[in-house]
């Protein structure tokens, strides 16, 4: 999910140097331990070189994260795919989600 985060701030994808017009980039990741109702988990925050990232899902000085649920409703408002939110979901915090779009009838 924070690499998505990051996609979307920066403009670009990971290595997808064609469409990259800013002049901020990626800047490695940084470890950060938080604690959810999973337990307590190690995760990486990836970082840009202008330290202008601010992540949504897990800011920073944040260590307690709830409401994971919260979390993947604002991600989705924000136009990431369910696609993303599933696999950094599994990535970041080793859970395997299921999302479906509701279409009307």
């Amino acid at each position: 999910m924070l690499e998505a985060e990051i996609d979307t701030h920066l403009g670009y994808e990971k290595h997808d140097t064609m469409n990259k017009k800013a002049s901020n980039s990626r800047n490695g990741n940084g470890k950060k331990s938080i604690i959810s109702e999973y337990g307590e988990q190690e995760i990486q925050v990836p970082r840009d070189r202008q330290r202008e990232f601010e992540p949504l899902i897990v800011k920073k000085h944040q260590s307690h994260v709830n409401g994971i649920e919260e979390q993947i409703i604002a991600l989705y408002a924000k136009g990431v795919s369910t696609r993303e939110i599933q696999d950094h979901m599994e990535h970041i915090y080793g859970i395997e989600i299921f999302l479906r779009r509701s279409f009307p009838m």
